[in-house]
């Protein structure tokens, strides 16, 4: 009877790690889902999106990260494939340069016009 009792708390314990990890690796899968872009579906994330494309996505990045790739490792992945418009945060470099950057010269070009107009009257 204590081998038996003793056996289903093993059982017990090891289907909890089994959930609990299987947690883990949707957690992982919906963050970085959430930061690629649908290539199907204008303005949703991979997240968001019930597309064929979104879904076999999602299949990936599980397949990727049961295989023991990192995050980086998949979004490099996915970049290589996709390009970089597929991520919503792409990495700074020689490409998305302007990208980064347009926003911040826009902002002080605009707050320079703003100052000259209100200091010319």
């Amino acid at each position: 009877m204590k081998k038996f009792k003793l056996f289903i708390i093993i059982i017990g314990f090891s289907l909890i790690l089994v959930n609990n990890l299987r947690a883990q690796d949707t957690d992982q899968v919906n963050k970085i889902s959430k930061n690629l872009r649908c290539l199907i579906c204008q303005g949703q994330s991979v997240y968001d999106s019930q597309s064929d494309f979104a879904i076999s996505m999602k299949t990936l990045i599980q397949k990727k990260i049961d295989e023991g790739k990192t995050e980086n490792e998949i979004y490099e992945f996915l970049t290589k494939k996709y390009g970089d418009w597929i991520i919503y945060d792409p990495e700074l470099n020689k490409n998305t340069f302007l990208l980064w950057f347009l926003p911040l010269i826009l902002f002080v070009f605009g707050g320079i016009l703003i100052i000259r107009k209100v200091s010319i009257k």
